[in-house]
């Protein structure tokens, strides 16, 4: 009985520190008094549990800015021997890597252009700095998490379209299970970062959409992604919104993704296929101020951009929709086309309250802040708690 006893205390102190840990992912430099607040949790208890949660070297406190009257309490911070995740994010022309704290935040942040796209060359690199992070943070490293402009089936890599790949094994990325690999599509994690710390916080269902090489996205329910039955869900670059003489990389005829990126910009100005249709993208924005015909090309992929959004939105009925990746730059290069082709795109009963188009607060590092989140989530469940307090 007293053993029993002993698990549900124990079970239970797990479970709340968790909790504690996911408050201070949402509101980094949040006080005690704050979480406890948030938590619900008596004062007497929030001290024991930051105690215990200092012991187990996952937070420490500093003494928060005096503010008024009232008794002082202490800011929550990550221990500076506390575990760590290792985030990357592989994109078309490029990967970027960080180490996420506890808190969510960002360290060490390092971008590396492909030297060749070739798979095993690209993940030996990235291998590499998986290596260096495991050699200046041992058992610190709790998880590697990367976010891939992909489609993924059950967590494996099926097609990378953009790069050029089929069916990957990622598994050489860490090389064995003493450091879990965790995987998700780029334009998912983008919108949980921007659902839990960015543009939509308040949103309780928000669609995210990220311009890239195609777009891609997300729509989110309090925080969570709607993955599908195998974490498929969110490819909307590849639903019928396009030309349909067009064939897309992905097999399937008439795809948004070659209505909305660099590749539709070239063929609406006539010139050759892009390389690389992200920075093929940008050189065409920056020639509108002087270029007409880039400012026409800009506009024709804006109106498809906002006419396919309208639709998503008659679809999923979110609260809010933020747009990252090249979006927003599209949009404001040609706001008036853009905002007329979605209005035209709703629904009757939308117009009078349609849900807002904002820019994504973490832009460019949406998928890394992602995948940092993913997992984070990960090593600070009840049973990573518990296996990180069995280590140290």
């Amino acid at each position: 009985m007293a053993s029993s006893t002993r698990q549900r205390a124990d079970a239970a102190r797990w479970h709340t520190a968790s909790q504690v840990l996911a408050v201070v992912r949402r509101r980094p430099g949040i006080t005690r008094a704050a979480m406890a607040r948030e938590l619900h949790l008596a004062s007497g208890f929030a001290t024991e549990i930051t105690a215990r949660m200092r012991q187990l070297r996952l937070l420490t406190e500093a003494p928060a800015p005096i503010s008024g009257r009232g008794r002082p309490t202490t800011v929550l911070q990550p221990h500076h021997d506390g575990p760590v995740v290792l985030a990357v994010d592989l994109r078309q022309e490029d990967w970027r890597h960080a180490v996420a704290t506890v808190d969510g935040m960002l360290h060490e942040a390092q971008r590396h252009t492909h030297r060749r796209r070739q798979p095993t060359a690209v993940l030996r690199e990235i291998r590499h700095a998986v290596d260096r992070a495991r050699a200046r943070y041992g058992e610190r490293l709790r998880a590697v998490s990367l976010a891939v402009a992909a489609t993924l089936h059950d967590q494996h890599l099926v097609q990378a379209s953009t790069l050029g790949w089929g069916p990957v094994d990622l598994s050489s990325i860490t090389g064995d299970a003493i450091v879990p690999l965790l995987v998700g599509n780029d334009a998912t994690l983008a919108g949980v970062a921007e659902a839990r710390t960015g543009a939509a916080t308040t949103a309780g269902t928000a669609l995210h959409l990220i311009v890239e090489v195609g777009i891609g996205g997300t729509l989110t329910i309090d925080g969570q992604p709607v993955l599908g039955a195998h974490g498929a869900a969110g490819e909307y670059g590849h639903l019928p919104f396009g030309d349909r003489r067009l064939r897309c990389p992905c097999g399937a005829r008439g795809c948004w993704d070659l209505d909305v990126d660099g590749r539709a910009l070239a063929r609406h100005l006539g010139e050759p296929a892009p390389a690389d249709p992200r920075s093929y993208a940008r050189h065409v924005l920056h020639r509108t101020a002087n270029d007409p015909r880039a400012r026409q090309a800009v506009s024709t992929v804006a109106q498809s951009l906002a006419a396919g959004i309208a639709g998503l939105a008659n679809i999923h009925d979110p609260d809010l929709i933020t747009l990252g990746g090249l979006g927003p730059a599209i949009r404001n290069t040609a706001s008036a086309a853009f905002d007329a082709a979605y209005t035209d795109g709703l629904m009757t009963f939308h117009r009078a309250q349609s849900p807002p188009v904002v820019d994504a607060a973490h832009g460019d590092q949406g998928p890394l802040h992602g995948a940092a989140l993913l997992g984070l989530d990960h090593c600070t469940s009840e049973t990573a708690l518990a296996e990180w307090a069995a280590h140290l």
